[in-house]
């Protein structure tokens, strides 16, 4: 049996959970809680084995619950069931280690599994959250380099258009070997070794406009 110990500020989302999850097998709903540092007391006292977390709540919010949690109790699982599906929330959420992000429109059968998922220590994240939380992750991931120069900014967007060396050199009135030079800069600057994922580069961080 799963032992579930539901947070949120709002008594009718208690109510609203305990009532989808008391019909599944092998679940049980051992308490609540309405705040952040009232669940991890709680989890102190009912040791349970999955913490369903609201996020934003007064008298702290649940990252920091979760955080304290898994740092006190690290045999709790704790998956986060909010309304937001906000980049920087989510991203917080699995660093204070959650193992899993949910929204609250997440169907009882989805629910459900997703508990018995987390109890077993599987990340759970639903398609959509999941992409999110991997974009973010490789930004982070990609190591800060110089910003280009204006004038290899300049060289990029005119070969995003197609443009050769030679008819870059023409339009900027500089040769093709300086426009050549350019671009090879541009490139270290970037991380890459072609024109292609330059540009698609550049486009990703901003650097160049799209389309």
């Amino acid at each position: 049996m799963i032992r579930i110990l539901l947070v949120d500020d709002h008594p009718v989302v208690r109510e609203g959970l305990r009532g989808m999850l008391a019909a599944e097998t092998g679940l049980t709903i051992v308490g609540e809680a309405s705040s952040g540092p009232e669940s991890v007391a709680r989890v102190a006292e009912l040791s349970p084995d999955v913490v369903l977390m609201d996020l934003r709540m007064p008298g702290g919010d649940g990252v920091e619950a979760t955080a304290r949690i898994r740092a006190e109790f690290p045999e709790v699982h704790v998956l986060v069931l909010t309304t937001y599906d906000i980049d920087r929330d989510i991203l917080r959420a699995v660093e204070a280690g959650a193992t899993g992000y949910l929204l609250k429109d997440t169907p009882r059968a989805e629910l459900a599994e997703s508990v018995r998922s987390a109890a077993r220590g599987e990340t759970v994240l639903s398609g959509r959250l999941a992409g999110k939380v991997l974009t973010r992750m490789r930004r982070q991931e990609e190591p800060e380099r110089p910003a280009l120069s204006p004038r290899e900014a300049e060289v990029l967007r005119l070969a995003a258009e197609g443009r050769t060396n030679a008819a870059i050199g023409s339009a900027l009135h500089i040769s093709a070997t300086t426009v050549k030079t350019h671009l090879m800069r541009a490139y270290e600057k970037l991380g890459v070794s072609d024109r292609t994922a330059a540009v698609s580069r550049a486009i990703r961080r901003g650097l160049l406009p799209e389309g």
